[in-house]
Formats: structure tokens, C-alpha cells, sequence
């Protein structure tokens, strides 16, 4: 099974959720609740994380973190493992209490950071569980809209700094945007790779981090090569004209850039016979140079 991209830098912004083995319940009361909430406190304290947005529903979570030290997977570590713990001691239970590895999706902070806090706090309501966020008690939404008292884990100034910088006025049109939301497209239509949520020029900026990411085969490579070019940049009119060229590209295409012999086909409009001829006969004349 492919593991998840993780990129990890100072200062990133991180979508994550994990959820319950075999889709059991990780929370099934108040004090499950209350015990992780205060693993969270514990973990942002010692690895200096921002937790801009959470929400607990009964068999998963959702938090939004910003990591100054870039420190994701360590401090994930130490949450899931220290409350697993807990949850075991006190039900009485042995083993594995989340499902595989937590999904930690890159979030580019100044484009997608209010977006995704809404989508966190507005879990309950799309899960028909109540009709206002409001009535959520696990969540961050009535401390962010400042209908309750901040706690020590989580920080709002990321959220209401971009809304207004007076905290009256940003508390009422958070208020207003998470309402709006309700009924709003999801957020997950420029997602990348599964794995980076953001505009082309982010992802860009991110080339120094993806570098040496292709070669790691437990990655899918969907995510691997999320920086690759596109085929339209691949194979522009010009060198389409030209076939010595056009068949050099196809076969970087396929070994460098990790696109498939269909996707090709079907951009360049051949059948697939004739990309994997041309990939056979490009590969063998480099072999006869060498």
C-alpha cells in the first residue's frame, strides 16, 4: 500500500485527520473528548504547533496546524500514541486504536486557511448531527466567533486577522462566513495529489521540497510527481510538429515524469500501440549511443 507525500518544512499549515480502526469509535463520551483535547494542549506546548481549527466527531478527527519547527510527524506520533494509550487504560482495551497512518494534507495559508477552518467546523452539520455549528461543543467554532472562551490549545488570530483587525468586527463576519458555507462547493476541487491544497504558484514554491520524492516508490505516483509539467507544456504545437523531437518527449513523459502510456495516447491522439512503439525505439536507440 502507497504511503502518503508528507511535506514538511518550518512554518507549514496542515489539514489532518485520523480515524478510528476499522472505523470504530475513537471518542465515546465526554472525557474521551476532554482526554484528547488535553494531549493536544500537551503536544502544541512542547512542539510549539498553532492549531488555527479542531473538531472531534465520534470515529475521527479534524485539526487544522501550523508547525513552526516542522515537526508534523513527530508530534503526530506523540497524539495518537499518548491518547491511545489513555483511551486503552481506561476501556480497558489492548492494541491499535487509529486506522493506519493520520492524512496530513499541505494547506497554502493565505489562499486556504479560512476555507478549511469552515470546512472543519461545519463536520457536525454535514453529518446532519445538529443544524448550527454553534451546537457543537467539540469544535473550535464557538471560540473562533467568540460565543466561548479561548482555550489554551487553539489560537484565532490566524483566522480573525483575516477577516478584520478588530476582534469584534472579525468574530461577527466569521460568524457570518461559516454560515454561508453551509451550502457552498467543496473545498476539495483544488486539491492535489491528495496531498497539497493550493494555487499553481504554491505548489510551485514547493519544488525544493518535492526534490528526490520520485524515487521513492511507496508513494503513489500520482503524489510523487505532483510537480511534473503538464503535457500541454510537455507537448506544445511546435514540438508536436516536429516527431524526432516529439518522440524524445514522449519517452521523458513516461521515465522522468511519470505519466502513463494512455495519458499520453489520449493527449496526443495516437493509439496506444504507436506511443509504446515510439518508447521502445527511443529507448533502444539511447542504448545503441551509449
Amino acid at each position: 500500500m502507497a504511503r502518503p507525500l508528507r511535506i514538511i518544512f518550518p512554518g507549514a499549515v496542515y489539514h489532518v485527520t485520523s480515524r478510528g480502526n476499522n472505523k470504530k469509535k475513537i471518542f465515546t463520551d465526554a472525557q474521551d473528548r476532554e482526554d484528547f483535547l488535553k494531549v493536544l494542549n500537551q503536544v502544541k506546548t512542547r512542539y510549539h504547533w498553532l492549531c488555527h481549527a479542531y473538531c472531534l466527531m465520534d470515529n475521527h478527527y479534524h485539526l487544522l496546524i501550523e508547525t513552526p519547527d516542522g515537526n508534523l510527524s513527530i508530534g503526530m506520533r506523540q497524539l495518537n500514541g499518548v491518547f491511545t494509550q489513555l483511551f486503552n487504560k481506561r476501556h480497558g482495551k489492548v492494541g491499535h486504536l487509529f486506522q493506519g497512518r493520520f492524512k496530513g494534507i499541505l494547506v497554502q495559508k493565505d489562499s486556504h486557511l479560512l476555507e478549511v477552518s469552515r470546512y472543519i467546523v461545519l463536520n457536525p452539520v454535514r453529518a446532519k448531527l445538529i443544524k448550527n455549528p454553534n451546537q457543537w461543543k467539540w469544535s473550535s467554532y464557538a471560540a473562533t466567533a467568540g460565543q466561548r472562551s479561548k482555550p489554551p490549545y487553539l489560537t484565532v488570530d490566524g483566522i480573525l486577522g483575516q477577516l478584520a483587525s478588530k476582534r469584534k468586527k472579525a468574530e461577527g463576519l466569521y460568524r457570518e462566513f461559516v454560515r454561508a458555507g453551509i451550502r457552498s462547493e467543496s473545498i476539495w476541487k483544488d486539491l492535489r495529489a491528495q496531498s497539497i491544497l493550493g494555487e499553481d504558484s504554491f505548489v510551485k514554491r514547493l519544488k525544493d521540497h518535492l526534490t528526490g520524492k520520485e524515487a521513492i516508490s511507496e508513494i503513489s505516483k500520482s503524489q510523487r510527481f505532483i510537480n511534473r509539467p503538464p503535457l500541454e507544456k510537455i507537448f506544445t504545437a511546435e514540438v508536436i510538429r516536429k516527431k524526432g523531437i516529439r518522440n524524445d518527449r514522449i519517452l521523458k513523459a513516461v521515465e522522468r515524469h511519470g505519466y502513463t502510456q494512455k495519458q499520453i495516447s489520449e493527449h496526443l491522439g495516437l493509439h496506444f500501440s504507436s506511443i509504446s512503439r515510439i518508447i521502445r525505439a527511443q529507448a533502444k536507440e539511447i542504448m545503441l549511443k551509449k
